[in-house]
């Protein structure tokens, strides 16, 4: 465990030493003031409108941070040279390979910590209160989902030559997982054998990240869910990450690293 969290520091610190974390919340900041200063009769429906593209903003800075920074771990190692110098020391491929998982997934907490705080305060200034609780499981459903999404491109580090086209093809397999996955079963429903057995299997297969969108929850000021349901998302959500770990360790250990 200790080299895992040596190699999880390193790449911690490397996040906040380059600019795209920085840039994308000054963006994120910029754009949410300037919705917050929108003031529409006091209606309390534009002030959730606001929330909402606040929360738009948070999500998608924080999936290109995810991803972005997950897609150039191992390919920034074997460009400088430091891959098998880092091998070399008492350290394995799996050991790296998680410790690059972790000190990515803990990069993306500390993001999301400073963005959820930043709409929590300025939600605040607009409906005068701030549901922690909301904020708390919304934030919670949000690392992991990111957890999901930072073994993924870290598997596809190690498959896709470059991180551009990594980076794209993670991209395009969210969107398509948070847009169309949730609806492969009723599409099923329409086809004919065999392409119906295989579009349900796949909707069986995939993880399903809408389950992580809680956004609404904060939106529209609904009570917070049941923390037996939050728990069960969890679970689900390491289940995938261990399986894409998995992969990404058995793809490293087939590797060549010169």
């Amino acid at each position: 465990m200790k080299n895992i969290f040596a190699v999880a520091g390193v790449v911690i610190k490397e996040l906040y030493r380059r600019k795209d974390f920085y840039v994308l919340f000054i963006v994120t900041v910029l754009i949410c003031l300037v919705m917050a200063s929108v003031n529409v009769f006091n209606d309390a429906k534009v002030a959730r409108y606001l929330k909402e593209i606040c929360l738009l903003l948070v999500w998608i800075s924080s999936l290109v941070i995810a991803v972005t920074t997950t897609a150039r771990q191992i390919p920034a190692e074997r460009e400088n040279r430091t891959l098998l110098p880092l091998l070399a020391k008492p350290i394995s491929r799996s050991e790296l390979i998680f410790g690059k998982f972790f000190g990515c997934w803990f990069a993306c907490g500390l993001t999301l910590l400073v963005f959820y705080v930043f709409f929590g305060m300025l939600s605040a200034t607009k409906e005068h209160e701030w549901p922690l609780l909301d904020y708390l499981q919304a934030a919670v459903m949000h690392w992991f989902l990111l957890g999901i999404i930072v073994a993924m491109s870290l598997l596809g580090s190690l498959v896709f030559a470059a991180p551009s086209s990594n980076s794209t093809i993670c991209f395009v397999i969210i969107g398509g997982i948070l847009f169309v996955g949730r609806h492969l079963d009723q599409v099923a429903t329409s086809m004919h054998e065999p392409l119906r057995t295989i579009v349900n299997t796949l909707y069986y297969i995939v993880p399903h990240m809408e389950f992580y969108d809680l956004r609404d929850l904060i939106i529209h000021n609904w009570p917070v869910l049941e923390w037996k349901y939050i728990l069960l998302a969890l679970l689900y959500a390491a289940a995938y990450i261990l399986v894409f770990l998995t992969g990404a360790c058995l793809v490293f250990r087939r590797k060549a690293v010169n």
